[in-house]
């Protein structure tokens, strides 16, 4: 069978990946093409478009890039009709994605949907749209179930991906010493920064991670690089700061962390999986009074968080738009590096979460699924 991707982000190309190399196994003569980036071109060299051409952050952005995006879709559906693929795998990224399901279905190409649009987040008016247009929808956070359940639409919820990707990890990272060693660090204790893999994401996030990182001379940071961000956009972040750049194993620097700063995103479940404790951070273009409105008008949940949404409580500080200050978010990173207690009930809550994940498997059970209902 021939199957045609579409991943529009770092996160979705690891899980589209995991996907391709599961779907390989159960199905011998598979065919693939897809939008995504270096993980999924590593199991199959069929990469029309990468991801970092396609991510755009807020409205501003979206708005700026328009005649970009517009040739992208073009693109993806003249060499969606050129490949004739059996079905349409679409991972995440709505905006892109919920309008190839749109042309694909009317093309009379099946849909199956990998990793749900947050509609549940903000936009759940989008479920009209699934309904309408995507045959059959694969979720991965345990509380989507229930979403859907109260729209009359069945899903098949596969489990996380990233289960698997962080236990493989577990089972060879190096030692604390091994790590220090090779990347010629002190002792002093570790705090990570995950400002994003997008370009937008680091220009209004990490300078408040730098502004923290100057209150602590006991703790030496360390930014993580997106893999697809230039060094050159750091380095003008940081205004001379010396504080190095990652590049390596993200996973690595994370679990030999004290403590991490994170931006909201796929980062913030993978953070609680490695059980580092962390602080979430949000914020995009625009001033507190867009913020307050937008909040208002579209966010339909109580965290920005997934470690927050999946054990529905706050497990982990979360500081969005005017919230991300300075003079708000130090007090929780003081008791993040120096108060056990807080950093214990932060290790409980991880726990949790963890049962509520369940174990590695999830691209193999959707491969599995999708080749069945394929094959009928």
């Amino acid at each position: 069978m021939k199957y045609y991707l579409i991943a529009g982000e770092a996160s979705g190309d690891l899980h589209g990946a995991n996907l391709i190399k599961e779907l390989k196994d159960a199905e011998k003569e598979a065919q693939f093409r897809f939008f995504g980036g270096g993980l999924m071109q590593a199991e199959s060299d069929n990469l029309v478009k990468h991801y970092k051409e396609m991510a755009f952050m807020g409205l501003w952005d979206v708005v700026y890039n328009i005649r970009t995006i517009r040739r992208n879709m073009e693109l993806c559906k003249m060499d969606i009709l050129a490949f004739n693929p059996d079905v349409l795998i679409l991972i995440d990224y709505p905006g892109f994605n919920m309008r190839m399901a749109e042309f694909a279905k009317k093309s009379g190409i099946k849909v199956f949907y990998f990793i749900s649009p947050k509609i549940w987040a903000w936009k759940e008016w989008r479920i009209k749209k699934i309904k309408a247009y995507v045959d059959e929808m694969f979720t991965i956070l345990p509380f989507e179930t229930g979403f859907y359940k109260k729209h009359n639409y069945n899903v098949h919820y596969v489990g996380n991906p990233l289960v698997e990707k962080i236990t493989t990890f577990q089972e060879k990272v190096s030692t604390a010493e091994e790590f220090r060693k090779k990347n010629k660090l002190d002792e002093c204790p570790i705090v990570s920064l995950l400002a994003g893999s997008r370009k937008g994401e680091i220009k209004m996030i990490l300078p408040l991670m730098l502004e923290l990182s100057d209150c602590y001379p006991d703790f030496q940071f360390i930014i993580s690089q997106g893999p697809s961000v230039p060094e050159e956009l750091y380095k003008k972040v940081l205004g001379g700061r010396n504080i190095p750049l990652f590049q390596g194993e993200t996973y690595e620097l994370v679990s030999h962390s004290h403590a991490a700063l994170v931006t909201s995103g796929t980062a913030t479940l993978e953070t609680a999986l490695l059980n580092t404790p962390q602080i979430v951070l949000y914020k995009f273009r625009g001033n507190k009074h867009f913020g307050k409105w937008f909040r208002k008008t579209f966010i339909k949940i109580k965290y920005v968080s997934l470690p927050n949404l999946v054990v529905d409580k706050e497990a982990v500080k979360e500081f969005i738009m005017e919230e991300m200050t300075l003079e708000n978010v130090k007090p929780a990173m003081d008791k993040l590096l120096n108060d056990q207690g807080f950093r214990n009930k932060i290790y409980e809550d991880y726990a949790q979460l963890k049962e509520l994940m369940g174990g590695p498997g999830a691209a193999k059970r959707a491969a599995l699924k999708m080749v069945e209902l394929l094959v009928g």
